[in-house]
């Protein structure tokens, strides 16, 4: 039984690593309404395990009785065939993803070969379930079992949420009428601010034409309220556009900053704004104007030999170094070649975006819910944001202001260090903040290049916008986290003596 247990000990690690790592961080399946089938299969199988782990904990299955625990194997056998097809039609599986299956696969076959003969021994012998005792491998198994049929739940109740109303009908979606309603082609329209942008525009009274390479996601967020065209090539020349938003990127966070991943990164973007710029061109009627994303990542991490760069950037600031301002500078000179035909570009160069449904604020504040919150490097890095309402509203001035272009910083005026930021979010949340720093120097060591994202930052300030009479919504971080997190501020939590 030490064999089985340990295979059984494996196959438990690997699909807790898998679930973890690519179902939630990386694709947040359950949050998906286009992958609904997906998820429900994947609470049977988990359902399958639990009752599998639990079953063989503390009792071995004789006679008529083996019958369900092979009734089990086969169930999973037939659930796993089938979610492999249902992801090939839904969804691109990364390479790890893959890997990973083929190796869950692999054990799994061990264990039904290891353990084929114990269930032909027990299915011999007469009709009883009989209670033993395996030690810390029981204790183990009723543990998975527990947490199996805890995920199991979920996925059931979020697969049962999707196959109910679709979100644009959830959200309460209605277009209004406005006199003078402006068509806009909207990249990255199925992301985080994308979905809000064109859900701002749809209820303001615009017209949107949605670019989405997953139309049935599109369909679910947007509706009937929204064209959807999944290439640009297919934009007929004679389509009237008076602007283009231009938000189609791939996160910059997350996986360290590979040669391959800078490629992708980059790919993402020039990519789509490539051919925007080859649409302008062949569009009889040219738009009047082109909002870009960017980032204050253009202005590089501004940290010099340990010393954290204190100096405020503002949109006259010079270009910085490494890859992330890299990215950023080729983003906005791709889009500027929309200029050539007569169009108007802006680029927003975007601070972090927060947000309680999305974008970085939900795992800046998951480790604080959990009473483990602390903070990255020395805490005095800066760390330059925007509430994403306050991002909506800029968008909004500039595509009404058609004469602005050039560079805007898309940042509250008050931007903050990691530290205050981190005490903020405990105060909103109510929880304690340690007084535990985790070093740069690991940081770096562990993901490279990309940990400039949190240990170096930059003191961004959006001087244009504000000469321009812009109003923010949200000037403050206690503002904007009260929004966000849904309950008012505390005391000030403790941080150790940070600054």
């Amino acid at each position: 039984m030490s064999v089985i247990a340990a295979l059984l000990a494996t196959q438990i690690g690997l699909g807790g690593l898998d679930n973890l790592w690519h179902h939630e961080l990386q694709e947040r399946l359950p949050s998906k309404r286009e992958a609904r089938l997906e998820i429900a299969l994947h609470s049977g199988r988990e359902l399958c395990y639990a009752l599998l782990f639990a079953g063989l904990a503390w009792w071995t299955w004789h006679g008529a009785w083996s019958a369900a625990i092979i009734g089990l194997f086969a169930v999973e056998i037939v659930v796993t065939l089938a979610d492999f097809i249902v992801e090939d039609r839904t969804r691109r599986l990364p390479h790890t993803e893959r890997v990973l299956h083929t190796v869950l696969a692999i054990n799994f076959g061990a264990l039904l070969a290891v353990f084929v003969p114990t269930l032909l021994a027990w299915a011999r012998l007469p009709t009883a379930v009989v209670r033993v005792d395996y030690g810390a491998a029981a204790w183990l198994l009723t543990g998975a079992a527990a947490g199996v049929f805890a995920w199991s739940v979920r996925d059931a109740l979020a697969a049962w949420r999707h196959f109910g109303k679709p979100t644009w009908q959830r959200h309460g979606l209605r277009p209004r009428r406005r006199p003078d309603p402006k068509t806009v082609l909207v990249t990255g329209a199925t992301g985080f601010i994308g979905r809000k942008l064109v859900y701002r525009l749809v209820e303001r009274g615009d017209g949107v034409i949605v670019h989405a390479r997953n139309a049935a996601k599109a369909a679910d967020l947007f509706g009937p309220h929204v064209d959807v065209v999944a290439s640009l090539e297919s934009v007929p020349p004679e389509t009237r556009l008076d602007a283009i938003i231009n938000l189609a990127g791939e996160s910059i966070a997350g996986a360290p900053w590979t040669r391959r991943r800078r490629a992708r990164l980059l790919d993402s973007r020039l990519g789509v704004t490539r051919a925007l710029v080859a649409l302008v061109a062949r569009l009889t009627v040219k738009p009047t104007t082109w909002i870009n994303a960017s980032a204050i990542g253009y202005y590089g991490g501004r940290a010099d030999g340990g010393r954290i760069g204190d100096d405020a950037l503002n949109e006259k600031s010079s270009a910085g170094r490494g890859f992330q301002s890299e990215l950023c500078r080729r983003w906005e000179e791709a889009a500027a070649r929309a200029a050539d035909h007569g169009v108007k570009v802006a680029t927003l160069r975007m601070g972090v975006v927060l947000g309680g449904d999305g974008g970085a604020l939900p795992a800046l504040a998951r480790p604080v819910r959990l009473f483990a919150g602390t903070v990255m490097g020395t805490g005095a890095q800066w760390f330059s944001w925007i509430h994403v309402d306050d991002l909506l509203d800029a968008v909004t001035f500039v595509l009404d202001e058609a004469r602005l272009a050039g560079p805007f910083n898309a940042t509250a005026p008050a931007p903050v260090r990691h530290a205050e930021l981190m005490a903020a979010i405990a105060a909103t949340l109510g929880r304690p903040l340690w007084p535990i720093r985790i070093p740069a120097r690991l940081l770096r060591a562990a993901v490279g290049e990309v940990a400039e994202l949190f240990v170096d930052g930059q003191r961004v300030t959006p001087d244009r916008l504000q000469a321009l009479g812009f109003k923010f919504r949200y000037a403050t971080i206690d503002a904007a986290l009260r929004k966000s997190l849904g309950r008012p501020t505390r005391a000030a939590a403790s941080v150790g003596g940070l600054p």
